[in-house]
């Protein structure tokens, strides 16, 4: 990982000396130097990087040489800021600029100094190479014992045809609907893609059906091929041939001397000729395939010959056949992953009446948690207990589960555990990609991670820069989205929720994969993580005893600590480690320590962080002065926490990325000086706030601003928002009547044309509500998403001709009962949120009209009380596919026309009235109505 952080480090300081080149003009051909000094350490660090588990040397030269990155980035940086800062204030007094000016120049010599120290360790770090026999990046695999190591892999992951898993469970569904596409007649699909993460069963099920019956008696000629990560194309050419054609010696021999395009011309004809059933096993990306595919008839359509791929990449699935079949094994429930644990662990030795076998179910299910379904978990848990013949080796194993289930039945067996099948996908991954993955380990086990929220910290981490892009002027956030659907494609990390308009709105990774992620976030030095529960200290999740981890090579940068009731904020070890760049806390809400620990430590010692994130603190707590120090900040989120006090050196903070101010306390005070943080892109202020002084907050210098939330009418000039161009998601709270609000909408016309997602809330008090409202949601005619909230009784008539309105949450609204014609009319809508007093109270029919919502698939109804009957017509919403109901007290049955919705999957229930329930259940009145829906949920 030492290359993808140099990488970063160079970027970053590269862009930092072209935007505030003019303050670092004294020191511009040290930095040069150190630049250069990197760049010619760039070639070596891929081999370094490979090399670090086998040489506990090489491992120390590149913690030494991540430091040295770190340190130049943390002096050039803060040298900048320093001087920019100081030449911004504009000192009146003469002699007290003069003086300035003197200290500069002396601070110039010192980080002149501290630069060319830096430089001095990167150099003699580089002439240190060859003592450690590093050698500069090649194609080939470097180094004699990492080939040997690699060599080791690759033959341990070869699978072979004839070799069939004996326990195999919840698959026979998937291996007769992939076997019935395999044989159809007279069909165009020519592949058959199986993906998904490393240790998902995929070459198993591809066994299954290698030697199913109906697969046998179809197909002609069957060859099996494991494609390597360091393959030679002749290679697996010649081996799918010679199994084709059974090969004898004399054709083996003539097939020696072709060239390779004879061999693929050979190959090819020889599929076009007979039904022939290829299997292509751990195919690692569109590269390999595309390098192999000239010697397939793809494009045939006579050939009856088919392939079978397996791979972890999504991507490789979809590219292979743009008519394929692809299938992703889901991971198995409960019930399967106990029968395969079963299997194997007990295989009838013991009896199920017993003691015995009750307490090792009871701690069996507990241990399967961990494996969250994946087979190769399972199986190798179930391999370790097999061998394990009493309750008491059970409980040492469920107390070490995590140790066992990687390293599987000992340490001596280095290939035998679930951890190095999946870390074949992140060595796998690109450079850039290594380290966004590693930073997920910062989060909790089974933690939803928001999508949003990740984003803006690999941001402020500068894990992703603008050169990532694809040269479409795409933003940062973008290029950030790409990396983690990069990382979902490769099956590393997890969809979690999906929005309505397709986005993932949060993602999740397999326990076993954020073990992975804090291992080499720990042998990286990249993340520690500070348990509060494990005595206050950083512990390592792999060791089988609560023993404290040894200090880490380098420098400590980013902690992420679990809280509980009653520890320090802050573990002693870790107070004076001034160069914490990034610090994450979980837990908070829980927690009931001094705040004052927290003041005198966070902003007193730690002056380089990035990022800082203290969300959900209930223990009330103010912000100290000395939050103005901190001017490396790029990431602040207070969110949901109880501060009391925002003090004006928060203008300091020049370098936020995004602010989050949504503090527990509505009513906040907030200083008048945001307008200074130029390069904040996301804004989250208060819902309801103030200002100290009689003013109007400043916002109309932010113009990188993509997410404002909320600006209020009495605090803000609306006519700010001219500038904002990038603007994208604006939350707009009229507290008071808007006054030429024409003149407003005209001016800020550019930037409400860009606004994709809206949300405006009015105030019971304001009256003459509804046409200010109207007129802002008309003039921003290009939303994706849009929630609207108090009286408004109307909504825009030419509310049915916005293009892209996917989302719309209507909540105490007061509606007329006419208004639900404008609504059902929008043509692209897929989710409805109906709450809280939608219509006015004379509304009391809610129907849906014929043809409405065509392509509505969730409708939510929350709290609507004032409607007392509900009507669905038939041809209404024919795309629903999820439906909740909640709190509706005046529905007393379900509606008739639910019968008519049959592509209903999902209906769920929650605060109606048992009558109203017991209605639906089986054998209920109306349970003809909704018994064509898959899942039924009551709250």
């Amino acid at each position: 990982m030492a290359e993808a952080i140099v990488s970063f480090v160079l970027q970053r300081v590269g862009d930092f000396t072209t935007q505030e080149a003019k303050f670092l003009s004294g020191v511009s051909h040290q930095v040069e130097v150190s630049q250069t000094e990197l760049q010619l350490m760039q070639g070596f660090l891929k081999d370094a990087d490979a090399r670090q588990g086998e040489d506990a040397r090489v491992q120390i030269w590149v913690a030494k040489i991540r430091d040295a990155a770190y340190d130049l980035e943390d002096v050039i940086e803060t040298y900048g800021l320093k001087v920019a800062s100081k030449k911004k204030t504009g000192m009146k007094n003469v002699l007290k600029r003069f003086a300035c000016i003197f200290k500069e120049r002396l601070d110039l010599r010192k980080i002149g100094a501290e630069i060319e120290n830096i430089t001095a360790k990167i150099s003699n770090l580089r002439m240190s190479l060859q003592s450690y026999n590093i050698v500069r990046e090649t194609r080939e695999i470097g180094g004699a014992s990492s080939l040997q190591s690699f060599e080791r892999q690759q033959q341990l992951r070869r699978t072979y045809s004839h070799v069939i898993e004996r326990d195999v469970v919840g698959i026979e569904d998937n291996v007769k609907e992939i076997v019935t596409h395999l044989v159809k007649e007279e069909s165009c699909l020519r592949v058959v893609s199986i993906w998904g993460m490393g240790g998902a069963g995929k070459t198993t099920l591809a066994k299954q059906i290698y030697h199913h019956k109906e697969v046998r008696c179809h197909f002609n000629s069957f060859a099996w091929v494991c494609i390597s990560q360091q393959y030679q194309v002749r290679d697996v050419w010649e081996g799918i041939l010679f199994k084709l054609i059974s090969a004898t010696k004399e054709q083996r021999e003539e097939i020696a001397k072709m060239r390779d395009y004879e061999i693929a011309k050979k190959l090819f004809r020889v599929q076009q000729g007979k039904r022939c059933l290829v299997i292509l096993d751990d195919i690692w990306s569109i590269e390999t395939f595309n390098s192999l595919k000239a010697a397939f008839p793809l494009t045939c359509e006579e050939t009856q010959s088919r392939i079978l791929l397996t791979t972890r990449n999504e991507a490789v699935a979809l590219h292979a056949d743009r008519n394929g079949f692809l299938h992703q094994p889901q991971a198995l429930n409960e019930i399967k992953s106990w029968e395969l644990f079963e299997k194997i662990a007990l295989f009838g030795r013991v009896d199920k009446d017993s003691g015995v076998y009750i307490k090792m179910k009871e701690l069996g299910m507990e241990m399967l948690r961990h494996c969250a379904g994946l087979p190769l978990a399972i199986t190798v848990l179930a391999g370790v207990l097999a061998r394990k013949n009493t309750v008491n080796e059970w409980i040492t194993v469920h107390a070490n589960v995590y140790v066992y289930i990687r390293r599987g039945i000992g340490p001596e067996e280095e290939y035998a555990g679930a951890s190095w099948v999946l870390a074949l996908s992140y060595d796998d991954l690109p450079y850039h990609l290594k380290p966004c993955l590693l930073y997920l380990g910062h989060f909790p086990e089974d933690f939803e991670i928001p999508v949003k929220r990740l984003t803006q910290l690999w941001m402020a981490e500068g894990l992703v820069s603008l050169t990532q892009g694809q040269g479409l002027g795409e933003a940062m956030e973008d290029i950030a989205y790409h990396c983690l659907s990069e990382l979902m494609i490769r099956c590393v990390v997890q969809v979690g929720e999906t929005g309505s308009i397709g986005t993932i709105k949060t993602c999740r990774i397999h326990d076993l994969v954020r073990d992975l992620c804090l291992s080499k976030a720990e042998e990286e030095n990249f993340l520690q993580v500070v348990n509060s529960s494990q005595r206050n200290e950083a512990i390592s999740p792999f060791s089988s005893s609560m023993v404290t981890k040894a200090a880490p090579l380098g420098k400590v940068r980013r902690l992420a600590i679990y809280l509980n009731e009653n520890h320090t904020l802050v573990p002693s070890r870790y107070e004076k480690d001034d160069h914490l760049r990034s610090l994450l806390y979980f837990g908070l809400k829980e927690w009931r320590g001094q705040c004052k620990r927290l003041i005198l430590t966070m902003f007193k010692d730690f002056k380089l962080l990035r990022v800082l994130k203290v969300e959900g603190m209930n223990r009330e707590a103010e912000l100290p002065s000395e939050i103005g120090n901190m001017v490396h900040l790029r990431f602040l989120s207070l969110r949901g926490s109880n501060i009391k006090r925002i003090p004006a050196s928060l203008g300091n903070l020049i370098c936020l990325q995004t602010l989050d101010l949504r503090v527990e306390d509505s009513w906040l005070f907030i200083p008048n000086v945001i307008w200074k943080m130029k390069h904040v892109r996301h804004l989250y202020l208060p819902f309801f706030h103030r200002l100290r002084v009689c003013s109007k907050l400043k916002i109309s210098t932010l113009h990188n601003l993509q997410t404002l939330y909320p600006v209020s009418s009495s605090n803000c000039d609306l006519n700010d928002l001219t500038g904002l161009t990038n603007l994208r998601k604006l939350s707009i709270t009229l507290s008071s009547p808007l006054e030429n609000l024409e003149e407003i909408l005209k001016s800020t016309g550019s930037t409400l044309n860009h606004i994709r997602s809206l949300f405006v809330y009015t105030d019971l008090a304001v009256t003459g509500s509804t046409e200010q409202v109207t007129q802002i949601v008309s003039s921003c005619r290009h939303i994706y998403k849009l929630k609207l909230e108090g009286p408004t009784a109307e909504l825009p008539r030419e509310l049915h001709c916005f293009p892209n309105l996917t989302k719309l949450t209507l909540r105490r609204f007061f509606l007329k009962d006419d208004q639900m014609g404008i609504i059902e009319k929008l043509p692209n809508l897929t989710t409805l949120r109906l709450e809280q007093n939608t219509f006015n109270k004379d509304a009391k029919i809610l129907v849906f009209s014929k043809g409405g919502f065509p392509h509505l698939q969730f409708l939510s109804l929350f709290h609507m009380s004032e409607v007392k009957e509900w009507r669905v017509e038939e041809g209404a919403m024919p795309s629903l596919r999820r439906l909740s109901i909640k709190y509706c007290n005046g529905l007393t049955t379900i509606v008739d026309g639910l019968r008519y919705l049959t592509t209903l999957r999902e209906l769920s229930i929650e605060g109606m009235s048992s009558t109203f329930q017991s209605k639906l259940k089986a054998g209920g009145e109306d349970f003809h109505k909704i018994q064509h829906v898959t899942s039924l949920v009551f709250g």
